[in-house]
């Protein structure tokens, strides 16, 4: 009888042993980012204690944190006025005696389209809300996978974390082909689709979010549930931690819906 191989991908063989903290970036500091940093300070610290190298955290974001964002967003009274990427930092550094950095600004290209200094990293999770800056980052992941061939920080992965009022999905994709061992017990795929690559023109035929920002957070609690974010972002994490822990995952992503608590994965392969 024939048997049925499991699809799976298996972490880049580097990552998977490296002996340097792998260089992570999060694009954007709000509802998500905010939450994913202190589940990405959980990983790390799990990581060092399993004498991995842990992480390198980078957060971009060029927001300042104002009254609507207390609250739903992790932030406090005390920081308004502050940058998110730098509130978010400096606190999670005094907390467990990291050095991750804060970029103040957009991860954009300039207007002459040459991409961001000191953008290179190996994993990638965007947690921004519109469309348009999906496909802003997935034209310089492109760049940077041509332009850090051989490079420590050589772009690997982009985890992509987005929502609505109460539905929100995770995409994990590859930035290329991830060479894959040989298996005679599962199918491996090299290549995880990104959700520019598979849901590029539903992105783009999709409604236009109101993007103003919210001057309370009541007005914000109309746009998005309370625990959309958060939910969205441990499970982002999740397969983030387990992808480095086991070496290998099924899934290549999610799809959630609070209205009715159900979570749905996204094989690999499908």
């Amino acid at each position: 009888m024939k048997t049925t191989k499991t699809n799976i991908h298996f972490l880049d063989n580097y990552l998977a042993s490296p002996t340097n903290p792998i260089r992570v970036i999060v694009i954007g500091a709000g509802g998500t980012g905010s939450k994913l940093m202190t589940a990405l300070m959980e990983i790390n610290h799990s990581l060092l204690e399993l004498e991995h190298p842990g992480l390198d955290v980078h957060l971009w974001d060029d927001d300042m944190i104002t009254s609507a964002n207390v609250g739903r967003q992790r932030f406090a009274e005390s920081e308004k006025g502050l940058y998110k990427a730098q509130a978010i930092i400096n606190r999670l550094n005094r907390w467990s005696g990291t050095t991750w950095k804060a970029v103040t600004k957009k991860f954009e290209s300039d207007s002459q389209g040459n991409i961001p200094e000191n953008s290179g990293a190996s994993i990638y999770i965007s947690c921004t809300d519109t469309v348009a800056s999906r496909f802003e980052i997935a034209e310089i992941l492109n760049k940077l996978s041509k332009g850090y061939g051989n490079h420590r920080d050589k772009v690997k992965y982009w985890l992509d974390l987005g929502n609505t009022k109460f539905t929100g999905q995770g995409i994990l994709s590859t930035i290329g082909k991830i060479e894959q061992p040989t298996s005679k017990k599962f199918k491996t795929f090299s290549l995880l689709p990104s959700i520019v690559s598979e849901y590029g023109t539903a992105l783009k035929s999709s409604e236009q979010q109101d993007n103003t920002p919210s001057c309370s957070l009541a007005e914000s609690l109309l746009k998005q549930d309370l625990f959309i974010n958060s939910t969205i972002a441990h499970l982002g994490a999740s397969l983030l931690w387990n992808l480095f822990k086991t070496g290998m995952t099924e899934h290549r992503g999610f799809f959630l819906n609070l209205q009715n608590f159900r979570s749905q994965g996204i094989p690999v392969g499908s």
